[in-house]
């Protein structure tokens, strides 16, 4: 017990969280917890920060990714395309929030695998929905659940877009250690995570976050759809062009597994195409990194903090020191891989690189228990993608707050990280012991 109290990663990810309900900026938040796991183990600091910025940029990738749909979300703003998309939702709600969170929640769906612009959209579509949310007196807590799942479910059950790395992710890092699993096995497996948290979201919106919640008045000037002339809202030669931008990012990414290119290729066809004036290049890039900028930087910094995580070696510490425990029991050693799991993606922010990590000691141990490869996968799924809604430093708690607390109302960790924590990460760890009785 004492190995445990006094583990780095345990002492870290627990101060991290700690630092960001007292208010520190996230950035900061995950400096300084870097800086404590390397103390506790034993690092200097200057032996710690050089390991902190050689592992930033193993999400380089990433920020790169969201730089450049950053900025084709901007360029669907210079075109009005997003103005139209507004309006359209504005004029089929008629009142009724339950269909403006459901319409949210499909174009969050769509943004992992049919247009493939990830988080992107968010800070671009929600502003100006905000004052008809405020209007229909919605709990933005329910969006924020509405948007996480959208983030978040689509990878884990679905195999496209960025359900496709996140599957084979897991197929490459269990036949690696010793269990012969194909891509195209996992979703089969996975949708029953999906449906995990398909019921979280339906309790998010239709118990938790029922009752109406007064919000002030918004400034935004999006947010004056009303004004919008209508004219203006129709579809024309460059928005067409926008559309089709989007469709050769998607199969460009399927076919190349490369976000980035994908995205390039894109932009491509909307400078080409002449959607957005070339003079108004240098203005697109700006607006982009202004959009994305932060976040990508967030996660940047998340992926320096990983590396100082494992080269403490207090991620094997807490694996080990648990695995007598595990192989006794089925129930308990799957109860402990899921806490595990939870505890490192809420650390490092991302299902995708804890995979590797939790692969390498738990498929042999699904081994050795004889789970079937379909029990295998949804508790490696489950266990790495635990943690990530709810985790400060997320892009799935991340993009929801960067739209909804665009007029400065909306709480990063009261009223994202908590609520998304909560309605997602119960269930999948319900479910996940629960397929060991299923399948």
């Amino acid at each position: 017990m004492s190995i445990l109290l006094f583990n780095p990663v345990i002492i870290s990810v627990v101060l991290l969280c700690i630092f960001c309900l007292l208010g520190i900026n996230v950035l900061l938040a995950i400096m300084l917890s870097a800086i404590i796991a390397g103390l506790i183990s034993g690092m200097p600091i200057s032996k710690t920060m050089e390991i902190f910025i050689s592992g930033m940029g193993g999400n380089s990738e990433t920020a790169l990714s969201y730089i450049l749909l950053g900025t084709f979300a901007a360029a669907m703003t210079h075109t009005g395309l997003t103005t139209i998309l507004a309006k359209k939702i504005a004029s089929i709600i008629r009142e009724k929030k339950i269909i403006l969170i459901s319409i949210i929640t499909l174009i969050a769906v769509f943004s992992q695998n049919l247009i493939p612009v990830h988080i992107a959209f968010i800070p671009i579509l929600i502003p100006p929905l905000l004052g008809i949310m405020n209007k229909l007196k919605i709990d933005r807590r329910s969006v924020a659940c509405a948007l996480a799942f959208g983030l978040k479910a689509p990878y884990i059950a679905i195999p496209a877009g960025f359900g496709l790395i996140f599957q084979g992710l897991i197929a490459e890092n269990m036949t690696l250690n010793g269990m012969n699993v194909l891509r195209s096995d996992i979703w089969k497996s996975t949708w029953f995570l999906g449906l995990a948290m398909f019921v979280g979201l339906l309790i998010a919106i239709f118990i938790s976050y029922k009752k109406p919640r007064i919000y002030n008045n918004c400034s935004i000037k999006e947010n004056s759809l009303e004004t919008a002339d209508n004219n203006a809202l129709k579809l024309n030669k460059n928005h067409y062009i926008i559309l089709f931008g989007a469709l050769a990012t998607f199969i460009v990414q399927l076919l190349t597994k490369s976000l980035p290119l994908g995205a390039l290729i894109g932009l491509g066809i909307i400078f080409g195409g002449k959607a957005v004036s070339h003079k108004n290049m240098d203005k697109l890039i700006n607006e982009g990194i202004g959009l994305m900028g932060y976040v990508a930087f967030v996660m940047l910094v998340a992926a320096g903090y990983a590396l100082v995580l494992q080269k403490t070696n207090g991620i094997d510490t807490l694996i080990n020191s648990l695995l007598p425990f595990m192989q006794n029991s089925k129930l308990i050693a799957v109860s402990l891989m899921l806490l595990t799991g939870l505890f490192i993606s809420i650390g490092i922010g991302t299902s995708f690189g804890t995979i590797p990590i939790l692969a390498v000691l738990f498929v042999p141990l699904f081994i050795k228990l004889g789970f079937s490869p379909t029990v295998s996968i949804v508790i490696l799924a489950a266990a790495a993608a635990l943690g990530d809604a709810g985790s400060p430093v997320s892009d799935t708690t991340l993009g929801p707050t960067s739209g909804l607390n665009a007029d400065g109302q909306h709480n990063h960790i009261k009223d994202t990280c908590l609520p998304t924590f909560l309605h997602f990460n119960i269930p999948l760890i319900l479910f996940a012991i629960l397929a060991i009785y299923i399948f």
